[in-house]
């Protein structure tokens, strides 16, 4: 696939934008903003299908890895370290992986996303086996990091998905649940971190939103799981255990809560008492 191939690489629609004042200059990148949400939707089956298969592979015991480069990379990795704290799942059971390292969440060193063995290296560190999930992200859909991390998963027997932003591309080619959410060419040409990144955040939020309520990680609309990491947490629970429990006092509400170390488990202990 050649860059003008590319959807994601199309010329934007919107020429002269030096000369183009503020006002107008947000007004447009709204406007295209505006059709992200429709792409996703489009593509709301296979998303859910994916969620599916995250959750059943998670309740077996199995993790989730995110293999991705620039912006893709780094979304899979915000997507990956808010699990933890939000559900209360091991650290190790979400994993995102990214070309170049941690150095390369802060600093960009593009040229890792060219090794097209370094996705598998990087994946066999982790010891990934059959039990697990590898979603490769990458507007393009071309990126030889994540399509050779997922040919190599493929070929041992590793269950594999995507999300994308170009139709029939390599990376989906190797993926089981391919997830391809078309947003068209980019206010800035080519600066997929735009539109293209908005709509992997969407669908990132999606899949493990949807996996962990499957999993039974949130009660009614509600994170019983979150992790109790600071006052703002701790108050947010103190009032989802009385609202659950029936407890009138405050501070007996906290006193279980910090006790027990989540809502569920001190619902739980109350029910029981």
């Amino acid at each position: 696939m050649t860059n003008e191939n590319r959807i994601t690489e199309s010329p934007s629609p919107y020429r002269n934008q030096e000369q183009m004042t503020a006002v107008e200059i947000v007004r447009h990148i709204n406007a295209e903003d505006k059709t992200v949400a429709a792409a996703v939707e489009r593509q709301l089956d296979r998303i859910a299908a994916l969620a599916e298969v995250i959750a059943s592979r998670l309740a077996d015991g199995g993790r989730l890895f995110y293999i991705g480069a620039g912006t893709s990379g780094r979304l899979g990795v915000l997507d990956a370290s808010e699990c933890p704290p939000t559900y209360g799942v091991p650290d190790d059971q979400v994993i995102g992986l990214m070309a170049g390292g941690d150095a390369a969440l802060r600093y960009g060193i593009e040229d890792e996303e060219d090794n097209a063995d370094g996705g598998w290296r990087d994946l066999e560190k982790h010891q990934v086996s059959t039990k697990d999930i590898v979603i490769g992200i990458a507007a393009s859909g071309t990126t030889p990091y994540v399509r050779g991390g997922l040919e190599a998963c493929r070929k041992h027997g590793i269950v594999t998905g995507c999300i994308v932003c170009n139709p029939g591309s390599p990376v989906a080619a190797h993926a089981d649940y391919p997830v391809e959410v078309i947003t068209g060419a980019e206010f800035v040409t080519g600066s997929t971190r735009m539109k293209a990144g908005t709509a992997q955040k969407m669908v990132l939020n999606m899949l493990t939103t949807t996996a962990m309520i499957r999993l039974g990680r949130v009660r009614d609309n509600r994170m019983v799981h979150m992790q109790i990491s600071n006052d703002k947490l701790v108050d947010r629970g103190v009032k989802m255990l009385m609202s659950q429990a029936g407890i009138e006092e405050y501070d007996e509400a906290k006193k279980l809560l910090l006790a027990a170390g989540s809502v569920d488990a001190a619902v739980k202990q109350y029910k029981n008492c």
